[in-house]
């Protein structure tokens, strides 16, 4: 009985996904729910599991776009694994192939090019040996052609090699929602700066008891959340959004946490962090994270956040104009913490200073709304024993 395997709905509205990577050959043995690709949709990236055990033949390449609901491959059910052989040491037994002898092709150029190739890079005067083609068997497309520069002066003797790589359909989705962005909202961004001394007290104080009495560490992400949390009670419009002719008004707080992970940027959300203690957001954002590494993350985990925090600063950021996560109307961007001299009570002290960014959407925030959610957010992390913990920490950090 052959078995044949659909391309799974990764989502809602998802039409068409794309095969990233086969984590099997043609011809494997392979195991029920063992994984044997990767596919990429506008949202995330999946494993997909055998449905079955049997041998596999598999009916689309690496980088083909195909409908959900398409055959990617068919699983001989019938077929039994050979004793003491692994699924990559499986061969299919097949009827012999008499082949037909080969007969000779017409060169071009090098041998390895097509005649429309070899037409543009003679009227460009490259010769076919200074391409790499990235056709079949290193053979040089047109696109290879088209894109080819003519050496500009002797080469030093350093390499000279580029790659042509189709990005991911993650990546592609996310450069062309970065573009939408970027033209279907009025985008501005405020600055400020915070005096990170009052959580870099408290951490030292209690990062040890909150670690081993609850598996987790006392980070930054906790207070900053927390903060904003408390910034969009205060100023609700930057929680808002628009659709259509309408602005949304939701009366929760849904964070979306941007985390790098092996695909490129993910933003998985903390639903409800209103509710979430320090000890509660912590165990979120580290969830999440090591799901988004890991390469787990689900599309409903990053959809249907109301404002967005990224930190640049874990990558040595000092100051940056975050975008828009839409359909959001603000993001808060977080960036390095470096000792710089200020002004305290007309005296020059040296604190760790981070600056801090929002980003926000001028058709449904006004500058006064921008500009007092983040001195509110300020205020927050400056006094965080106050505005934070209700002048409680070890009752707020559950010690």
């Amino acid at each position: 009985m052959i078995l044949e395997m659909k391309v799974p709905s990764p989502g809602e509205s998802i039409t068409e996904v794309e095969i990233a990577t086969w984590l099997v050959e043609d011809g494997d043995y392979v195991e029920k729910d063992q994984p044997i690709a990767e596919i990429d949709s506008d949202k995330a990236t999946l494993e997909l599991p055998a449905e079955e055990s049997g041998i596999i033949t598999l009916k689309a390449e690496e980088g083909d776009a195909v409908e959900v609901g398409a055959i990617v491959c068919l699983i001989d059910l019938d077929a039994k694994k050979p004793e003491g052989l692994t699924s990559k040491e499986v061969e299919i037994i097949k009827p012999k192939v008499v082949e037909k002898p080969i007969e000779p092709k017409t060169t071009y150029a090098s041998g390895s090019t097509s005649p429309t190739a070899t037409k543009i890079l003679d009227e460009k005067g490259i010769a076919p040996s200074e391409v790499k083609g990235t056709g079949r068997d290193g053979r040089i497309t047109k696109d290879d052609a088209v894109n080819a520069v003519p050496s500009m002066g002797t080469p030093a003797g350093g390499s000279r090699t580029s790659e042509r790589k189709k990005m991911s359909m993650l990546r592609r989705k996310v450069a062309e929602r970065l573009v939408a962005v970027k033209n279907e909202t009025a985008m501005l961004t405020t600055f400020n700066e915070v005096d990170m001394k009052s959580i870099f007290d408290l951490r030292t104080e209690y990062k040890k008891d909150f670690k081993a009495k609850h598996g987790v560490g006392l980070g930054f992400m906790s207070f900053f959340t927390l903060a904003i949390v408390r910034a969009l009670k205060m100023f609700p419009d930057v929680n808002a959004m628009i659709d259509g002719d309408y602005k949304i008004m939701n009366d929760f707080q849904d964070i979306s946490i941007a985390v790098s992970g092996p695909k490129g940027l993910m933003v998985p959300v903390i639903r409800n962090a209103e509710n979430l203690t320090f000890r509660g957001v912590e165990n979120e954002v580290k969830r999440l994270a090591l799901r988004a590494r890991d390469g787990q993350i689900m599309v409903d985990e990053m959809t249907g956040g109301t404002f967005t925090i990224t930190n640049g600063g874990v990558f040595g950021s000092m100051l940056s104009t975050p975008i828009i996560n839409p359909p959001q109307s603000g993001i808060l961007g977080m960036h390095n913490i470096v000792e710089r001299p200020i002004a305290v009570n007309g005296e020059v002290v040296i604190r760790p200073i981070m600056y801090v960014a929002l980003s926000y959407d001028h058709r449904v925030i006004d500058g006064r709304e921008s500009v007092g959610f983040l001195v509110a957010v300020k205020e927050a992390l400056e006094n965080p024993v106050q505005l934070l913990m209700n002048n409680n920490p070890k009752k707020a950090l559950e010690l």
